[in-house]
């Protein structure tokens, strides 16, 4: 029987379809911090402060902008499918959990480059293994200065060995800060675990080079130890070897900027992936508050940066987790 809430029975498939590419958009320590709702008019996205990570994100910055990444997936899933989309942007002082309302709008005839975009969507991997020496194609730059600025960003490209040298200082420096702090490191051994572990969210070892047997005590060395000496000489070594580092950054600082953010990184991120270049995060440098300030200076303070990503071609990389739909529908 349908509810005066529920859509027809076809169009809440293709919805259903929609959220499923949804949810295959990246978020911080892959916590997936979402939930969907169904109605007659089209979908709701609900940020899930469930699997908030209050130590390295305080102000949720992060997980609003997991949340625009899955809200671009989201878009682009319906145009793929021949549904026009309007967008509400909803986040409210009474309402800060509803992040967008992304209703029906009649039908839609999809371009060349929404298929293309769409169609890298499986293809999309974060990537944290070093990068081939091999320049990024600079027509594929102009690209993402316009997929980022379509959506209401701003990027810089840091591509001198200067530029590179002092982001690798940065992150470097973020790795030992946060690395010392008990509670971060309790915080991001929540999210790490086996290689074998039934989870479908959060780091398996193989994201980050370990073996299926090693994977077993991740979590176990990364809550216990402080390995920040030798974490921020491999992420030194991991921005500095890569081909491009870039920083997406956005005008003012508020929730609107952050799911903006997000979804100029989904698609800046699909973009990448139809090219097939590889991308991950070097966050630290804007997590410690501090660091962010210095970052910025990079950019000659043109915008507030929001995330750092290095990008190039690297060798293939299993896909992480997604948690089923039953999980994220409401």
């Amino acid at each position: 029987m349908i509810t005066k809430t529920s859509p027809p029975p076809i169009l809440a498939e293709r919805l259903r379809n929609a959220i499923q590419s949804a949810t295959l958009a990246p978020s911080s320590h892959n916590t997936q911090p979402w939930m969907f709702r169904i109605s007659e008019g089209g979908v709701e996205l609900i940020a899930d402060k469930r699997r908030a990570c209050p130590v390295v994100d305080p102000d949720n910055r992060e997980l609003y902008i997991s949340c625009g990444a899955a809200l671009y997936h989201l878009r682009l899933a319906m145009k793929a499918d021949g549904l026009a989309t309007l967008v509400k942007i909803l986040p409210t002082r009474d309402n800060p959990d509803l992040v967008a309302r992304v209703l029906v709008a009649g039908t839609h005839i999809p371009s060349s480059d929404e298929r293309t975009l769409f169609n890298a969507i499986p293809k999309r991997r974060t990537n944290r293994f070093p990068f081939e020496n091999r320049e990024v194609d600079p027509e594929l730059q102009v690209e993402w200065i316009n997929d980022v600025r379509s959506e209401h960003a701003r990027i810089h490209f840091l591509q001198t060995s200067q530029q590179k040298h002092a982001a690798a200082d940065l992150v470097s420096e973020g790795d030992r800060l946060q690395a010392s702090d008990p509670d971060f490191r309790r915080e991001l051994a929540q999210w790490v675990h086996s290689n074998n572990s039934s989870r479908r969210d959060g780091l398996p070892g193989y994201t980050h080079g370990v073996s299926d047997f090693a994977s077993n005590f991740d979590s176990f060395v990364v809550r216990t130890f402080d390995w920040g000496d030798g974490q921020a000489a491999k992420d030194r070594q991991l921005a500095e070897g890569s081909p491009l580092l870039a920083v997406i950054a956005t005008n003012t600082d508020t929730v609107a900027d952050w799911i903006a953010c997000g979804q100029a990184l989904a698609k800046m991120l699909l973009r990448a992936a139809s090219w097939s270049v590889d991308a991950s995060f070097l966050n630290q440098a804007i997590e410690v508050e501090t660091l962010r300030k210095r970052l910025a200076n990079l950019t000659d303070n043109e915008g507030v940066p929001q995330l750092l990503l290095r990008l190039g071609y690297g060798k293939e990389v299993k896909p992480t987790p997604r948690r089923p739909l039953s999980e994220v529908i409401i």
